[in-house]
């Protein structure tokens, strides 16, 4: 996969080129082109945002430095890409997107700008806009590495595909809990099926955690959740333990 970010702020993303993502580059698993919006500009002060039409606060990215930016990205590339423009306005990035998205061969991410890009960007440029969530960032930087950092695990030879299965989010569950030495901690013990040797019972055990986790925590990915044999039950019980604790019939 190739990747081409187009930001303002160039010097905020060295730090993604650590761990998974520095090892699925330097084994030619993806490329990633980290590229400065003004090397595109015409004029000699390298402008790249105006005050918007018809007055208001900020700047608003121009139109002109971020289209010829990607025209020369899709040459060099000799590929269109799929654009991407990271703004509070598009869909929310979740792990199925990203599913999606380690698909493609070849992404190109606009940074959104603090008070918004040109219209024409979104309208005439976007093949998609994602939002990493509801609150207010200062520029599309930090939702770029997130997206990266999301899709590039996703890509193949990367991780070990178990692993990746048992991640929060794949198949709708949140992860199961982890333990590790010290088998007890002031106190604190690791529960006892993870020490029984019964391998059986370690995974349904933590399908069963998973499950517990997710309805306490997350029940709003209960529709995205696959059950077999005795889950439905084990869920239901929940639901009525939780009835209980409640005061509820």
């Amino acid at each position: 996969m190739r990747i081409d970010v187009l930001t303002l702020f160039p010097e905020m993303f060295p730090p993604i080129f650590t761990s998974i993502i520095k090892r699925a580059a330097e084994s030619g698993r993806v490329e990633i082109n980290i590229r400065d919006i003004r090397e595109f500009t015409k004029d000699r002060h390298r402008t790249a945002d105006e005050p918007p039409f018809g007055g208001g606060r900020g700047m608003i990215l121009k139109p002109e430095p971020v289209f010829l930016g990607v025209d020369r990205i899709r040459e060099e590339a000799g590929s269109k890409g799929v654009v991407l423009l990271l703004c509070p306005q598009g869909e929310r990035f979740n792990q199925a997107i990203a599913r999606e998205l380690a698909a493609e061969d070849h992404l190109i991410l606009i940074c959104g700008h603090y008070e918004g890009v040109d219209e024409r960007i979104r309208e005439y440029l976007a093949d998609r806009e994602i939002s990493i969530g509801d609150y207010v960032l200062t520029g599309g930087e930090i939702p770029a590495m997130a997206v990266m950092d999301a899709v590039v695990r996703l890509l193949p030879g990367v991780l070990d595909g178990e692993v990746v299965e048992s991640e929060s989010f794949e198949g709708g569950l949140l992860d199961y809990p982890q333990y590790t030495r010290p088998r007890e901690f002031r106190g604190y013990e690791v529960p006892e099926v993870l020490l029984s040797g019964n391998h059986g019972e370690i995974e349904k055990w933590r399908k069963r955690e998973a499950l517990r986790r997710t309805f306490e925590k997350r029940p709003d990915l209960h529709p995205e959740i696959k059950l077999k044999n005795d889950e439905p039950e084990f869920l239901k019980n929940l639901g009525n333990e939780r009835g209980n604790r409640n005061g509820l019939d």
